[in-house]
């Protein structure tokens, strides 16, 4: 009994949530029930029509009486036509516009969302919440609620006008209703179960397709297709057997409202037949019950689908909503601060940091650096170099210490302000698809053409993008698939310095291209580091020789700090150690000591 009242109030409460996105449109869902309203009275006033005539005319041989219902039925059948085509273009229209604010909803949240939950949600599920979960909602919003209120009113209409014809009729039509509530009762917790199955199997299907198709070259490079392709079946499997699950439920439950109305249909053919033969009831009565029996399982019938829209919709709105309810574990201050006078002064103190209770991945680690200086950060694997950088912008916050830029602490910076002081070229160069424009510039309408094709005149890269079709509007394929991964850093390259930031941050930024590129990405990073504070973040040792300050990082902690040359000195130390490893066959410099 408390899992069915705990139930009810959830499901309730998914209904109040989706009504606020329902709430724009709602004279127009008043209008869509006056429409379904009228459309049901004109629908269950024929029947009626036909007691009449048959009554009244046909059985009096009244014929100028019956043109005149003739007359009246063709006028409700138009009516109710016309009536239900006007209903369903505006409920469709005014469902589409509820889904349209809804995906927009969701998709506004992700965007906002900080970095660590994209760890722990896989693309697939995001991907299922935007996209199936939001359809799902579709035939709920775009025909489900206002049907459902003009099925219940088609029933009462067609109580009313039985029970004012033959109360005893009525009784023994509505006398199985004790069984189709049973049913439903049963079949509705059922299938909101098996329905959430099926959203589970399809998050899962997505998530495996996505990851798949991204990680395809590695999957054919070791010869992995059949062992992904049972994987694969596996997943297909457990997706196909919750929906049949689904349809066994559906394959009992319709033949057996079937096997309800026919019964009623059987019971008033019995009992009513009887009665007409006694005289106490008119043949038109009689045939006008049979009608209405038809009609009144058909709502029924209708609702009870319906409800297998809402259980459907419910399973995928209580998804969607739990997306929505993230908490955003890193957002704005409530009384943010400003930076009146942005320098590019950062300062680390004391800061401590884990992705998970069980790691600390950051100890204690405290450095300055000055308006302009260019610092590197290098160390083994896992060593934190990357860490340092998604805490400086601030993807997650940290667990102890402080983070200050200009001397303010990065946590009282609105997100906006604090990340349009910096430029982040990775290693995995983020493209998206469409122009080279729009990927350089993202949409940023203070960046002109001009400005954009001077700085990559500057960096070199103009040459094989006038080479392109269509030049800086040439279109890129998901990722920049279409072009080698050395053209898709210099985009990457163009793009930081057309922002101009103060802050310069490159994260193995020239590991992924040729010598080649690499000397005129180089070129292009020494213009661009002028005058403002770097950070870089490389294996390649030679890369960083010339910075103002290389801090050596190992286990998390920052075990060195200097220059190329000041570290090099030190016989036993971590850089020189990385160095001889790099340039074994090279011979070091000559120690001062020595």
């Amino acid at each position: 009994m408390s899992n069915s009242t705990t139930d009810k109030a959830v499901d309730s409460d998914l209904l109040r949530r989706l009504y606020q996105f329902i709430k724009p449109y709602r004279w127009y869902v008043v209008l869509g029930i006056a429409l379904t309203l009228s459309a049901a009275f004109l629908g269950t006033v024929r029947p009626k029509l036909t007691q009449i005539a048959v009554d009244e005319y046909i059985r009096n041989k009244n014929f100028e009486g019956l043109l005149w219902i003739i007359m009246l039925l063709v006028g409700a059948l138009v009516g109710e036509f016309v009536l239900l085509v006007a209903n369903t273009y505006l409920t469709r229209w005014f469902g589409q516009g509820t889904l349209f604010n809804l995906r927009n909803a969701v998709f506004q949240k992700i965007q906002s969302l900080h970095v660590q939950f994209f760890d722990k949600n896989p693309i697939g599920r995001l991907i299922t919440r935007t996209t199936s979960d939001i359809e799902a909602l579709s035939d709920l919003l775009s025909d489900g609620v206002v049907n459902i209120i003009g099925d219940m009113f088609r029933i009462f209409f067609i109580l009313y006008f039985m029970f004012s014809m033959s109360w005893e009729l009525s009784l023994v039509a509505i006398s199985v209703l004790p069984l189709l509530f049973y049913a439903t009762f049963v079949f509705k917790a059922k299938v909101r179960d098996t329905f959430l199955k099926v959203r589970d199997q399809i998050a899962k299907l997505n998530s495996f397709v996505q990851e798949h198709i991204n990680g395809m070259a590695i999957v054919q490079l070791f010869n992995k297709e059949d062992r992904q392709r049972k994987k694969f079946k596996e997943i297909n499997a457990g997706h196909r057997e919750a929906y049949v699950e689904t349809i066994f439920y559906f394959a009992i439950f319709w033949p057996l409202v079937e096997i309800i109305a026919s019964l009623a249909m059987a019971l008033v053919i019995w009992y009513g037949g009887g009665r007409a033969l006694m005289g106490k009831v008119t043949f038109g009565i009689l045939l006008a019950f049979v009608q209405y029996v038809r009609d009144f399982f058909r709502p029924i019938q209708g609702l009870s689908e319906k409800f297998n829209t809402l259980q459907s919709a419910l399973a995928s709105s209580e998804r969607i909503f739990n997306v929505l309810d993230t908490e955003n574990k890193v957002a704005d201050p409530e009384n943010a601060e400003t930076i009146s006078e942005p320098r590019g002064e950062i300062n680390f103190s004391n800061v401590w940091f884990g992705y998970n209770d069980e790691e600390t991945v950051l100890k204690d680690v405290s450095f300055h650096a000055k308006p302009g200086e260019t610092i590197a950060i290098v160390g083994a694997t896992g060593a934190g170099k990357s860490t340092i950088i998604n805490l400086l912008m601030r993807f997650y916050d940290i667990n102890e210490g402080s983070i200050k830029l200009d001397g303010k602490d990065i946590r009282n910076l609105k997100l906006d302000e604090l990340r349009s002081n910096f430029a982040l070229v990775l290693q995995d160069n983020a493209l998206f698809s469409g122009t080279i424009m729009e990927n350089i510039t993202l949409g940023n309408p203070e960046i002109s053409e001009d400005e954009v094709i001077k700085t990559a005149h500057k960096v070199g890269a103009d040459q094989f993008i006038n080479k392109l079709p269509n030049g800086f509007y040439y279109e890129l394929s998901e990722r920049g698939q279409s072009i080698s991964m050395g053209q898709r850093q210099l985009i990457c390259f163009i793009r930081a310095m057309v922002y101009n930031p103060n802050i310069l941050i490159l994260d193995e930024a020239t590991s992924s291209v040729d010598s080649e590129t690499e000397d005129t990405v180089n070129k292009a990073c020494e213009k661009l580091m002028e005058s403002r504070t770097s950070i870089v973040i490389a294996h390649r040792l030679s890369t960083i020789q010339g910075a103002d300050r290389i801090l050596v990082m190992h286990k998390g902690e920052i075990r060195e700090t200097g220059t190329h040359q000041q570290l090099l000195e030190k016989e036993e130390g971590i850089y020189r150690k990385l160095y001889e490893l790099q340039y074994k066959d090279e011979v070091l410099p000559a120690s001062k000591s020595a």
